[in-house]
Order: structure tokens, then C-alpha cells, then sequence
């Protein structure tokens, strides 16, 4: 067996796989709350209880970057080590990858659905998504991965952990200019894009766009979001279109990750189109469909190539897991 993890500032996801012929099928998964537990560890021991036995292999995801084979996760208190994991599973072959080379990963060697939302580009090609495919989460945090693929055969893959979501945003408009002078002050200087493209990001998007007075906040809206997720209400509010300052939110949130979707695009010229993953984009997909694409190619002498991009979201919300069986079993070949 295979025990597949997706470790997420929000939650972590885990799911072991077990071997019948040649195909590998889903033996048992589960969800925790990350920030219930004191580390991976406690959470593997709860979803394991008596199924340690057989397990060849452990392969994670982790929201964060790898170093000497150790993580520390970026929205979270915990330190993700393969020895750690190897001594609380007595399982050797150990692989910690970032979560969004595992989304990657799934791209290249998993079965995933996708949702195009470039209407002008040809639906069979823009599923094929051979070559270079840059690729965006948007979660609790903006992940950024580049996927190289063999473009006539897809023989061989790579693949470009990056932490470009932690890159300085750019403001695109005076709006936007307000909007990082908002920020800076909350953040005492340095604004990323991740501090807009995530959960907590549309939640800042709101909070401007409140403090502008253009658009009034509605009190019932305002109480949920005391006990809830709020970028949840938002983009709910949003979708079901009866609150204009939660509308006007998941717009703006929409046209900086299309820009920084752009950017990313330019710096690899991924033939193989751009992919939307994380939990974020397939929730608010309507409006994305909607408002992306203007942002996106908005590149000046550029525009007329990143119109000709195929853009599609990423429509399972279990693409790290996916691709971190992927990883595990692409290792053991």
C-alpha cells in the first residue's frame, strides 16, 4: 500500500492505496483539521490505527518548501521532517515533495478534470496540455509550479517547485495602487501576491473594498463571518449575486490572479496552457469564467499571446493527494 498526504495550513487530507494487479485503488481516506493537532505525526496515527501493516511507501504534499528533507509549513506552526514520518509509520521509502510539485504531478500522470475557460481556444487541445504547463493553487495560501513535459511524447516530465507566490504584487490600476498602500500597513511593508490570492487574501480584498465606502457591508454577512470561514461567505454571497461588496470582492480577487497567472505564463511560455488548481477557483467558477481571461492577457505586446492560451481550472480538490501517489509510484519504477 501507498499512504498518499495532502498537508495544508487549512487541513490535511490522507488516503492510503492499495495495489491489485497492476492498478492501484483507494483503500480508505479521511480529512482533519490541521490546526486541532500538534503535527503530522498525531494525524497519521489517528487515520492509520491498525492499517500499519503493508504500507510500502509514504508520499506528501506540503504546503511549504523542502529543505534537507524537512518542511516547514508556511500557514502553519509545524516542522514536516521524512525522518519523523519514517519513525511514526516504520515505513522507509519516505518522500516529502511541495504541494504544489504533487499538483503537478497529478497534472502530468493523473486522470484530473478540468473546466477551459479560454472560449477561444479548441477544447480537444487545451485538454491535451502537452509541454510546459504553468500551474496556480489558490487556497489557503498561492502555490506556483512549472510542469515540463516532453511535447511529442510525453516520455519524460519534470517539474519546478517554486514559491512565486510570495513574489511582490504589482497593483495593475489606481484601485489596485490603494489597495496595496491598504496592505502595507497591515503588513508592515512587504505585500505578496499570496496575501491576496488565498482565503485570507479575499478576505482582505473585502476589508478595502470596505474601507472605500463605495460598497456598504450587510450585518447579517458580517456576523457570519464572525463563526465562519470568511472567504467561504464571501464567495457564496458572491456567486448566489445578493451582496454587492462580496460581488465586487471575488471580481478584484479574480483579476490579480489572472494577472499573476499572466506573469507567471510570460516567465515560462507554457505552450501546454496555464492550469487553476486549489480549492479556491472550481468554488467561484462563474465569475471566473467571467472575469479572468481580461486580466490574464492584459500584457501589453504580449496580449495576443496569452490570448492564444489554453486556461482551465482544475476541478478535483484531491489533485495533491493524486499527485503525490503519482510521485510515489513514478520513484519505485
Amino acid at each position: 500500500m501507498i499512504l498518499a498526504i495532502d498537508i495544508g495550513g487549512t487541513k490535511t487530507l490522507l488516503a492510503l492505496y492499495r495495489k491489485k494487479g497492476n492498478n492501484w485503488s483507494l483503500y480508505k481516506e479521511a480529512s482533519y483539521k490541521s490546526i486541532v493537532f500538534n503535527g503530522i505525526e498525531e494525524i497519521i496515527n489517528k487515520f492509520l490505527g491498525d492499517d500499519k501493516q503493508g504500507i510500502e511507501a509514504v508520499s506528501a504534499g506540503v504546503a511549504g518548501t523542502v529543505i534537507d528533507q524537512e518542511c516547514q509549513i508556511t500557514n502553519l506552526s509545524w516542522k514536516v521532517s521524512i525522518k519523523a514520518v519514517q519513525e511514526v509509520t516504520g515505513v522507509k521509502r519516505v518522500y516529502l515533495i511541495n504541494d504544489l510539485a504533487a499538483t503537478a504531478w497529478a497534472v502530468a500522470l493523473a486522470n484530473m478534470q478540468y473546466e477551459e475557460i479560454n472560449t477561444s481556444v479548441d477544447k480537444l487541445s487545451s485538454v491535451s496540455g502537452r509541454g510546459r504547463i504553468a500551474i496556480l493553487s489558490a487556497g489557503t495560501g498561492l502555490g506556483e509550479a512549472i510542469l515540463i513535459q516532453d511535447i511529442k511524447g510525453m516520455q519524460s516530465a519534470n517539474v519546478l517547485a517554486t514559491e512565486g507566490g510570495h513574489g511582490s504584487f504589482a497593483p495593475q490600476n489606481e484601485q489596485q495602487d490603494r489597495l496595496l498602500v491598504f496592505l502595507r500597513k497591515k503588513y508592515k511593508g512587504h505585500v505578496s501576491y499570496e496575501r491576496l490570492v488565498s482565503g485570507a487574501g479575499l478576505h482582505n480584498i473585502y476589508l478595502f473594498l470596505q474601507s472605500e465606502g463605495v460598497y456598504l457591508a450587510d450585518k447579517k454577512i458580517t456576523e457570519k463571518m464572525q463563526s465562519s470561514d470568511p472567504a467561504e461567505i464571501i464567495g457564496l454571497e458572491a456567486i448566489s449575486g445578493n451582496n454587492r461588496l462580496c460581488e465586487e470582492a471575488v471580481k478584484l480577487f479574480c483579476d490579480i490572479y489572472a494577472a499573476e497567472a499572466g506573469n507567471l505564463a510570460l516567465k515560462c511560455l507554457p505552450e501546454g496552457g496555464v492550469v487553476l488548481a486549489g480549492g479556491m477557483p472550481p468554488k467561484i467558477l462563474s465569475i471566473v469564467k467571467q472575469q479572468f481571461m481580461r486580466s490574464f492577457r492584459n500584457k501589453g505586446r504580449y496580449s495576443t499571446y496569452l490570448a492564444s492560451l489554453s486556461v482551465r481550472v482544475c476541478m478535483n480538490e484531491k489533485a495533491v493527494l493524486l499527485g503525490a501517489l503519482a510521485y510515489a509510484k513514478l520513484q519505485a519504477k
